[in-house]
């Protein structure tokens, strides 16, 4: 995505990096107003470029998610996305003309950013990791031990059976955790219900075979979950120490997915790392309404492309 007429002036090329269930148009270009964070980067310069990793949305699904979950172990572990995202840089560095591309990357986008990041530096121009996991702890309440992430009968060890190579998905579980971390009753004030609507649609859509289970449900990888279980008991897969870029750690005060000791950590360890904490936004602050916390984000992230590295 670009502003119009603005080749000659860009300011630099951004790729937007998905979580674990809901790809990337879903995440990052939703067609109403305040839907579309590839759309608001653009309108500042940048050229701005939103990937959909395999498995997910209009890139190429793995044969095994042709068959039954059960047949195969989760798909799409981190080394694959790294992968994946190291084509798209390649890409996007020729195709923009640029030799450094920036990385946004949502939840468990973010941890796979930084892996790529931390092994690939000198491609990576900046990276914002927006509510992602790492480490610096060894508890977290929904991913670690207890939670369904954990086999019963090993604990320390992912529940392969219960999540097998992939998992489905219904529009209503796209808002349990959403509705439950906003602190209003009416989730209207909060939300845009033209942004959720279309959320729903776009994460349904991404998938040709959604509409023929009942209900529609479409299908995202279990890789990230097997991941990011093993970060909740802080068994990291990069070194935030490797991140020689300036890097922007964004945390929302409500978010049920990474903690608080996530952030620190990443910030303590990486050189050129700083961080926002947005105290009362919500995991999908990007989402929400320009004050419940939309605003506060969009500003910090325009700011940290924008600015001139000293």
């Amino acid at each position: 995505m670009r502003r119009a007429g603005a080749t000659p002036e860009v300011n630099s090329a951004v790729l937007l990096i998905h979580g674990a269930r809901v790809p990337g148009v879903a995440s990052f270009d939703l067609p109403v107003a305040g839907g579309s964070l590839a759309a608001d980067l653009a309108a500042d310069g940048h050229l701005v470029y939103v990937l959909d990793l395999r498995g997910y949305g209009a890139s190429s699904r793995p044969a095994a998610m042709n068959s039954p979950p059960d047949k195969s172990a989760p798909l799409m572990r981190t080394e694959d996305v790294v992968a994946d995202i190291s084509a798209a840089v390649d890409a996007i560095a020729e195709w923009s003309d640029v030799s450094r591309v920036s990385l946004l990357g949502w939840a468990t986008g973010g941890h796979w950013a930084g892996a790529y990041a931390s092994r690939f530096p000198q491609t990576v121009d900046r990276l914002i990791l927006y509510n992602t996991l790492y480490g610096g702890s060894d508890q977290h309440p929904t991913l670690g031990t207890g939670s369904p992430l954990e086999n019963p009968d090993r604990p320390g060890t992912f529940n392969v059976h219960a999540f097998g190579g992939y998992r489905l998905n219904t529009r209503p579980s796209l808002f349990t955790a959403w509705d439950d971390s906003i602190p209003v009753a009416d989730k209207a004030q909060w939300r845009d219900p033209a942004v959720a609507a279309a959320y729903g649609d776009a994460a349904l859509a991404s998938d040709e075979t959604a509409l023929t289970r009942q209900p529609p449900s479409f299908r995202s990888p279990s890789g990230a979950m097997a991941d990011s279980f093993e970060l909740a008991f802080d068994r990291r897969q990069w070194s935030a120490a490797e991140l020689t870029m300036p890097v922007l750690v964004i945390r929302s005060g409500r978010d049920f997915w990474s903690r608080p000791e996530d952030a620190k950590t990443i910030v303590d360890e990486a050189p050129k790392a700083e961080r926002l904490d947005i105290p009362e936004a919500t995991h999908f602050v990007h989402l929400d309404r320009e004050t419940a916390g939309r605003g506060v984000f969009l500003d910090a992230v325009k700011r940290f492309l924008d600015r001139l590295e000293e």
